[in-house]
């Protein structure tokens, strides 16, 4: 890790990063360039009548957003960037997703006409999301690609919140030609193919900004798709970006006890689920410094001491960060702490 890359996450910001999925790139040349060179401020759009808060449900933190219903997979990652901070990356904003399943209906609300006619969905959760960035500003979500109702193409709705704070509301879309081939196959066709285009959807008509919602997508080689985005947020332009992050519900990190402490320190926290728990200790220049603790935990409180002196090291006086990342089924969830040692 680079030092100035490091010093970004000083304080609330987490350094972790997701397990990588396989992922290959497709687009417009025009599009790739651009992106290569920086980033661009996404095209703000309506959140649309079926938008969710579903923040304060924990289980909402997931990767797997499809609750076993069908359609082509698709695996999406979404890459949040600074476009005031020469595009660095931002981590532990939290993303918002969510997107109709493969006929056109959406979860959560009532009386909702289609081609299979009118369904109520309200209380079902399907298809909606929450991740929080890594220290790569990324998130991933496995989905389906979604269908499409009248006067609308496939899309999906997202939201991106800065320390609980909304800086973006969009929406991606598909290239064209991929929408006419999803249709066209035996999970969809029944829908048959949609008369809106991207160039004459109520949204994406405006095809300057449409061109920064497109996903770059290719087959995964079974059968799904992965796709990607960049998407620019107005955050901060320098220094420390200071973002309590979202832990999800999935943990509470109590700190450490005593702090400043000059033999030893326990290092506190609670798991809401079985875990795989790490915590990371680094110097204040981005060099870790050791490992204080990877293991799956069960659900409850937790105590880990970190002492100054072993028989394998000693630890200079001074000040420390150490990081918590917990991972299980709901997704990857991180916060950081300063420690300081004294004589």
């Amino acid at each position: 890790m680079k030092r100035k890359d490091f010093l970004k996450s000083v304080g609330a910001i987490g350094l972790g990063s997701l397990i990588p999925w396989q992922q290959s790139a497709a687009g417009t040349a025009s599009k790739e360039t651009l992106l290569q060179d920086g980033c661009v401020l996404i095209p703000q759009e309506t959140e649309g009548p079926y938008d969710l808060d579903l923040s304060g449900d924990t289980t909402m933190f997931r990767q797997d957003i499809t609750e076993g219903n069908g359609g082509i997979p698709l695996y999406l990652t979404m890459t949040i960037l600074n476009v005031n901070d020469n595009c660095a990356p931002i981590p532990n904003a939290r993303v918002d997703i969510w997107h109709c399943n493969k006929d056109g209906y959406y979860s959560g609300f009532n009386n909702q006409p289609g081609y299979l006619g009118t369904q109520s969905h309200s209380g079902a959760t399907f298809f909606r999301g929450i991740q929080l960035t890594d220290s790569n500003g990324e998130v991933k979500f496995t989905t389906i690609y979604p269908g499409w109702y009248p006067g609308r193409v496939g899309h999906i709705h997202f939201q991106v919140f800065i320390s609980s704070l909304l800086k973006a509301t969009s929406q991606l879309a598909f290239p064209e030609s991929l929408n006419t081939e999803i249709n066209n196959t035996e999970l969809y066709s029944a829908h048959g193919q949609n008369s809106t285009k991207n160039t004459n959807d109520g949204v994406f008509f405006d095809t300057d900004n449409t061109q920064y919602q497109i996903v770059n997508i290719a087959e995964d080689g079974n059968g799904g798709y992965n796709a990607s985005l960049t998407v620019g947020i107005n955050a901060p332009a320098t220094g420390v970006i200071d973002l309590q992050p979202e832990t999800g519900g999935q943990f509470k990190l109590a700190g450490n006890y005593p702090n400043p402490f000059t033999t030893e320190t326990v290092i506190s926290f609670l798991l809401n689920t079985a875990s795989t728990v790490a915590i990371d200790l680094f110097d204040l220049q981005g060099r870790k410094v050791m490992n204080v603790l990877h293991r799956a935990l069960a659900a409850g409180e937790h105590g880990v001491t970190l002492k100054k002196d072993t028989g394998e090291y000693s630890l200079p006086r001074g000040s420390y960060l150490y990081q918590i990342s917990v991972e299980n089924a709901n997704g990857s969830f991180r916060q950081s702490r300063l420690l300081t040692i004294q004589e």
